[in-house]
């Protein structure tokens, strides 16, 4: 089995930052490719963010984030971060880490206006 632990959610006003954290633990057995995915109130889910698992790490990014959120990884501690800058209300959304065929438990982000 493959536990992922998403963590640093929140409330933050337009305009601000949070960083997402994942951590992968379990049966994890080489580097997979990761991704970091949302999901409104009455909207599918959607990828924003993916990373590949390397060597010579791949990122693409959903249009809606390019230029404010970058995502990274850490192979040594299987750690997958998003970090999100100027944050907007339609980031509102819980978001889900994603990897090794398994999803995380989803993290609030609220972005007030």
């Amino acid at each position: 089995q493959v536990q992922l632990v998403e963590s640093g959610g929140g409330l933050v006003q337009a305009g601000g930052s949070l960083r997402l954290s994942c951590a992968a633990s379990g049966r994890i057995g080489g580097i997979n490719a990761m991704g970091w995915y949302r999901q409104a109130p009455g909207k599918q889910r959607e990828l924003v963010a993916g990373i590949t698992g390397g060597p010579g790490v791949i990122t693409r990014y959903a249009d809606s984030v390019k230029g404010r959120f970058t995502i990274s990884r850490d192979n040594v501690k299987s750690t997958v971060d998003l970090q999100m800058n100027s944050l907007k209300p339609e980031d509102t959304a819980v978001y889900y880490c994603r990897g090794y065929d398994h999803w995380g438990q989803g993290t609030q982000v609220t972005v007030s206006s």
